[in-house]
């Protein structure tokens, strides 16, 4: 199943008409995020965007504060959107641990964050970035310490954050084939190219080897592929090139 982030046009058009570019670019489901929900008439909205064009939102991103302190109105939205799965999708910064075990009680931070959500059988788990992917000074990797604290976690891979976080995507796959649940696919533009869209490209116009890492998603039984771009100038540009490239794999 192609997906689209609706993060990716935040800087676009009311979201009706993002809905509509959606459907009509040939997606049947969008991944939401927290300006969807942020109160209940956004969710109404969003609520009316999908049925009006026919899309999904089985999966969505929530911010850890929200998870962990609003547990009730989470599991509201989520039936509301007809949710399968929740993300956690990023930690700031000045938030993030400093050394291994700190990354492992974060990972149990998350779990027990995760365990209403999982008991009302939703998937739950974390999004990375590239910061998961720098070594610590024992030399363990923060994303191997999260699933050490958080042995149940599920993984929604951002497979171009590990490229560029200086990991081996397959690697990882291989490693953690029993936790990636769904994958963020967006590609990353060659060196000194697309500056003013942050370094990424729109899927096939780029420098990952996305052919092969699709396949072997889908070997491990993923099947939630989630288009991204993070600063897109033409989302729809962006959405319909994306989409052609990945049926073509």
């Amino acid at each position: 199943m192609f997906s689209y982030q609706l993060y990716s046009s935040r800087n676009f058009g009311p979201m009706p008409k993002t809905f509509e570019m959606v459907a009509k670019a040939g997606y049947t489901a969008v991944e939401g995020y927290g300006a969807l929900y942020a109160d209940d008439a956004a969710v109404e909205a969003t609520k009316a965007g999908l049925a009006a064009t026919g899309l999904t939102m089985p999966t969505g991103h929530f911010g850890l504060q929200q998870l962990e302190t609003e547990v009730d109105r989470v599991l509201g939205i989520a039936r509301a959107l007809k949710m399968e799965r929740l993300y956690c999708p990023y930690v700031l910064p000045e938030d993030r641990p400093s050394d291994p075990a700190g990354w492992t009680a974060f990972g149990e931070r998350l779990q027990k964050a995760g365990a209403p959500y999982k008991a009302a059988g939703y998937g739950f788990g974390w999004h990375n970035h590239d910061f998961e992917f720098k070594p610590l000074s024992d030399g363990s990797m923060p994303q191997d310490r999260i699933f050490e604290g958080g042995p149940g976690l599920e993984w929604e891979m951002d497979v171009a954050w590990v490229i560029r976080g200086g990991a081996d995507p397959l690697v990882w796959i291989e490693r953690y084939k029993d936790r990636i649940t769904a994958a963020h696919v967006k590609d990353i533009a060659p060196a000194d190219e697309n500056t003013d869209e942050d370094g990424w490209s729109d899927l096939g116009q780029g420098t990952v080897d996305w052919k092969t890492i699709i396949a072997a998603l889908r070997k491990i039984g993923v099947r939630h592929f989630v288009m991204e771009h993070d600063n897109p100038k033409d989302d729809a540009r962006f959405a319909t090139r994306s989409i052609a490239s990945a049926k073509s794999f």
